[in-house]
């Protein structure tokens, strides 16, 4: 039913229901091993470390392939390669779910996760070009938006299937074939949906037009993708200990952070709506001078209010990633699109990768309060960073 509603829409719409739909999936895929990880901790009796390395090699794969993708979907297209990501890491889940050991498990992880690597430069690129006349930065917001709600999907779905005594190994099995006939379905549903194919060249004129200027603000862009990233990251990783420094027990500082999750659902959606509306750096320093603030007075803001705070601290986290992947868009030549989000979703990674390590070991040398207050002051220097892109812009 739902393959149908998506072929019979217009293109542009059938484009933007099809990337989103499948960041759903990629999103709820990884995002399911977050609720799991204690299940499987507990089954396999492992230590942190193991756990960590278990988030990172599933997570960090997906950052693998991205380039590569984007440069072939310049060829092939982006359709195939976001049914065929979704596959690769839909058998990944059945082959985690039957790993005997640790060591397999971290094998098959690091495959399964690779696929990962497809959707977001590939969504991006396929529904920017989709919506280049009128509305980009609404498309791209409401697919970074569609990510959140794989995300928000997850949590239930492990409580349901603990609620009926299934383990871990079932729920990963049970989604990753569920996926996979999606996934099947919507590869016969090809011909009706007629999206997703290689970009038209442009001419040499268009493509050599401020090519120079255009990649240095590409490169910038990028910079603050990854500042951006290390934001949303350091925040999220360190929170629930702030919380629990002010006296909430654990498990009730771990569902504060739905009420983020909430806020930063909702800011990718109406912060790409406004970037059809206002300049990126107005709304890079709307989010993101939200976002230093509220970090540093998590520290001290009275309880009572917490919940509205967290919902705003989410809408300032998340809300900059959607106008900043809008924006790439009028950087690069439609045709080279693909490969572009690839270096710029790599380049954010980093910031994810890099981002716990770093401000663990400034919370261990120094103190989780000035930890929160020095990882407030670097994300206030996105702010002044965004600047340059003022000297660099063709458009708004």
């Amino acid at each position: 039913m739902l393959l149908n509603f998506i072929t019979r829409a217009p293109r542009s719409r059938r484009t933007l229901y099809f990337g989103s739909v499948m960041h759903i999936w990629s999103d709820l895929h990884f995002a399911l091993m977050f609720p799991l990880l204690p299940l499987i901790e507990r089954d396999m009796n492992l230590s942190f470390t193991q756990v960590g390395m278990l988030r990172a090699t599933f997570s960090g794969a997906s950052a693998v392939l991205q380039i590569p993708a984007g440069f072939l979907a310049e060829q092939m297209g982006e359709f195939w390669l976001l049914v065929l990501g979704n596959g690769w890491v839909s058998i990944g889940l059945v082959g985690m779910a039957l790993a005997p050991m640790f060591g397999t498990l971290i094998v098959l992880s690091f495959i399964g996760g690779l696929g990962g690597g497809f959707q977001h430069p590939l969504a991006s690129s396929m529904v920017s070009r989709a919506y280049d006349d009128k509305g980009r930065s609404t498309a791209v917001g409401t697919v970074n938006f569609a990510g959140d709600l794989g995300k928000l999907l997850a949590p239930p779905i492990v409580a349901a299937a603990i609620a009926v005594s299934m383990g871990w190994r079932q729920i990963l099995w049970i989604t990753g074939l569920a996926s996979l006939a999606f996934m099947v379905a919507a590869a016969l549903t090809r011909r009706g949906v007629d999206i997703g194919k290689p970009a038209a060249e442009e001419s040499e004129a268009i493509a050599r037009d401020g090519g120079d200027t255009r990649l240095r603000a590409f490169a910038t862009l990028s910079g603050i993708g990854m500042l951006d990233s290390t934001a949303r990251t350091a925040a999220l990783t360190f929170l629930p200990f702030v919380l629990i420094s002010r006296d909430m027990d654990a498990s009730q500082a771990i569902g504060m952070l739905t009420f983020v999750f909430i806020g930063g659902a909702a800011g990718k959606f109406i912060v790409g709506w406004l970037g059809d509306r206002f300049s990126t750096v107005s709304l890079i320093w709307a989010t993101k001078g939200l976002t230093a603030a509220l970090i540093a007075l998590a520290l001290y803001a009275p309880m009572a209010t917490m919940i509205p705070l967290l919902v705003l601290l989410g809408i300032g986290l998340n809300g900059t990633s959607s106008i900043l992947y809008a924006t790439v868009a009028e950087y690069v030549p439609a045709r080279r699109r693909g490969r572009y989000y690839g270096f710029f979703y790599t380049t954010n990674e980093i910031g994810t990768v890099v981002a716990p390590i770093a401000y663990g070991v400034i919370a261990d040398a120094l103190s989780l309060n000035a930890t929160m207050l020095i990882m407030g002051g670097i994300t206030a220097m996105i702010l002044p960073a965004s600047l340059l892109l003022l000297t660099r812009r063709f458009t708004q």
